[in-house]
């Protein structure tokens, strides 16, 4: 199972380290940003699967942040904090958090949330998910390649891409889509770079890159991983 990676944001460091204990000591990855400048830098260049999120923050709100998050990015949120009006809790859910906790919340409480949250969102089963077409297969759970038996190497952003296209296989995902699930919500990546990396797996899976048969473009919206039924 891949580990699934937290971002938590609030200036209350000593809080922080106390839920990132815990969420570690059950298996999860976790990092923390103590104001919403350094929440869009780490955005901007890492995957996460699940926020938590104060709203009152040094430089913002958690309000805006959300705000921003969204015309980017469906990932998960959950908003806690010691705002707890029946105002807030609408506001916050309404722009598209998934879930609001009131500060003062126990531990126990706060990992049954992000556990389910995690489970509808992601599904957290234990088999393997692999995806088969023609003599490749890819299993996502252990990140492995095999092409006619074959392993096929590739760089962590290499499989990450291939990985996002499995999982909307024979659906067109849009580049801009593909930018944000595999370079991040607040990418500044160029949309060339995702061109140079589709060209890579191309080259490393199909026996004819230069007309695929797997990995089709969509012209002027993004790309296609056709597998069949």
């Amino acid at each position: 199972m891949v580990q699934k990676q937290i971002l938590i944001i609030d200036d209350d460091k000593d809080l922080s380290m106390i839920i990132s204990d815990l969420l570690e000591s059950y298996g999860y990855g976790v990092t923390c940003a103590p104001d919403s400048e350094t929440a869009f830098l780490l955005l901007s260049d890492n995957i996460f699967h699940l926020i938590l999120l104060d709203i009152n923050l040094p430089d913002s709100t958690g309000f805006e942040l959300c705000r921003e998050l969204r015309h980017v990015s469906s990932i998960p949120i959950i908003f806690a904090s010691a705002r707890t009006s029946e105002t807030d809790r609408i506001t916050g859910l309404d722009i598209g958090g998934d879930d609001y906790l009131p500060k003062p919340y126990s531990m126990k409480e706060l990992l049954s949330r992000i556990n389910a949250l995690i489970r509808r969102t992601y599904g957290f089963h234990e088999q393997e998910q692999i995806i088969t077409f023609g003599g490749i297969s890819v299993n996502i759970t252990a990140r492995t390649i095999t092409k006619n038996g074959t392993p096929v190497s590739l760089s962590l952003r290499e499989f990450d891409l291939l990985a996002c296209l499995c999982r909307y296989k024979n659906e067109t995902v849009p580049k801009d889509k593909l930018l944000s699930e595999v370079w991040g919500a607040f990418h500044t990546v160029e949309p060339s770079t995702l061109t140079v990396h589709i060209r890579w797996l191309r080259e490393k899976l199909e026996d004819t890159p230069a007309d695929p048969k797997y990995i089709k473009t969509v012209w002027g919206i993004g790309y296609i991983l056709e597998v069949g039924e």
